[in-house]
C-alpha cells in the first residue's frame, strides 16, 4: 500500500493541490460543511426515529426534508476529503486512525443500505401510528454513534 500512496500523493492532481495557495484551506472548508450537511440533518433523523418529535412529525417527512441535504453532504465530503487524501496519501495512509476512519464509514454505509432496505420499507405501519420498531431504533443508534466516532478518528489522521 506504501507503493500506491506515494504513487497517489506524485499524481498531478496532489501536486496541483499542494502547489496552489488557498485549495487546500478551501478543500477543508468544503469538506467541513459537508460533513455539517451530512451529520446535522442525518442526527435528527436519526433522533426521529428514536421518538423525538413523534407525535409532531411523520417519519417520511422528517425523510424527505432531511435526507436530500444529507446525501449533498455527503457528496461534499466524500469529494473534497478524497481529494485532500490524494494530497497526502502517504502520510494520512500510514496514520494509525486511517483504518479506522475507513471501517467507520463502511459502518455507516452499510448500516444505511441495511435501515433502507429492511427496517424503513415498512414505514408506512410506523410512521405516525406506533413507535418505530427496534430495527429502526437500532439503526439511529448505530448511526449517531458511527457519525461521531468517524468525525473523532477524521481529526486524528492529523495526529497519529
Amino acid at each position: 500500500m506504501d507503493a500506491f500512496f506515494s504513487w497517489l500523493e506524485g499524481s498531478a492532481p496532489a501536486e496541483a493541490v499542494r502547489a496552489t495557495p488557498f485549495v487546500y484551506a478551501a478543500l477543508e472548508s468544503v469538506h467541513i460543511l459537508g460533513i455539517a450537511l451530512l451529520v446535522g440533518p442525518a442526527a435528527a433523523f436519526d433522533l426521529r426515529l428514536l421518538g423525538v418529535g413523534r407525535h409532531r412529525l411523520p417519519v417520511t417527512v422528517a425523510a424527505r426534508h432531511l435526507l436530500p441535504p444529507a446525501r449533498l453532504g455527503l457528496a461534499l465530503a466524500v469529494t473534497s476529503g478524497s481529494v485532500m487524501f490524494v494530497s497526502g496519501a502517504a502520510t494520512v495512509g500510514s496514520s494509525a486512525a486511517a483504518p479506522w476512519k475507513l471501517a467507520l464509514l463502511l459502518v455507516a454505509a452499510l448500516n444505511v443500505a441495511v435501515f433502507h432496505t429492511t427496517a424503513y420499507r415498512t414505514v408506512h405501519r410506523w410512521d405516525t401510528a406506533a413507535p418505530p420498531p427496534a430495527a429502526a431504533k437500532a439503526a439511529a443508534t448505530v448511526s449517531l454513534l458511527t457519525w461521531a466516532a468517524t468525525i473523532t478518528a477524521g481529526r486524528l489522521l492529523a495526529y497519529t
